[in-house]
């Protein structure tokens, strides 16, 4: 099979437009700032001259970061994502089994993370709890709030959600 995601997942998409502002800022932006904080002469003791090579430095450190994210990404194969499983980009139902109350996750990237959204990471307390398990399983979470029991009453997978159901 060895299908791939497509590229332009939203996630990826944004990091993309994220990669080519910080990569203008880098080119354009702090190149201009350097020359001016030059001409106001030694370096030893110009403040704006440190800051535009600090902020060049951040720039360089993102940019390497956000095309390893897009790497990473682009090169995700659903093979390797769970079909009948909790995995990357599923949709859960939960229900509390102390209240009864119910909650939908999703577990996403950590650049997509938005808990009030119900968009959660895979690496987070609860995304690690979720994982490989099945509509069924009860989960037990320890959280800094204190233990959080769960039935899982639904699942929908990135298979379901990207390429068979575009209605769940």
């Amino acid at each position: 099979m060895n299908e791939q995601l497509p590229n332009e997942l939203p996630i990826v998409k944004q990091l993309r437009e994220e990669l080519q502002k910080v990569e203008k800022e880098l080119r354009i932006d702090i190149p201009k700032e350097l020359q001016k904080a030059a001409a106001h002469g030694d370096f030893r003791e110009n403040a704006e001259y440190e800051a535009a090579k600090q902020r060049q430095s951040y720039l360089q450190a993102r940019v390497a970061h956000l095309n390893s994210r897009i790497n990473s990404l682009v090169s995700l194969k659903l093979d390797n994502i769970p079909k009948d499983a909790i995995g990357f980009g599923s949709r859960v139902h939960l229900e509390d089994l102390n209240t009864g109350d119910a909650v939908v996750y999703e577990l996403v990237t950590p650049e997509e993370v938005d808990p009030r959204n119900g968009k959660i990471s895979v690496s987070s307390p609860i995304g690690r709890a979720l994982l490989n398990k099945a509509a069924g399983d009860d989960i037990t979470i320890n959280l800094p709030s204190g233990v959080k029991e769960y039935a899982i009453t639904e699942v929908h997978t990135l298979h379901d959600l990207f390429f068979r159901r575009p209605d769940k």
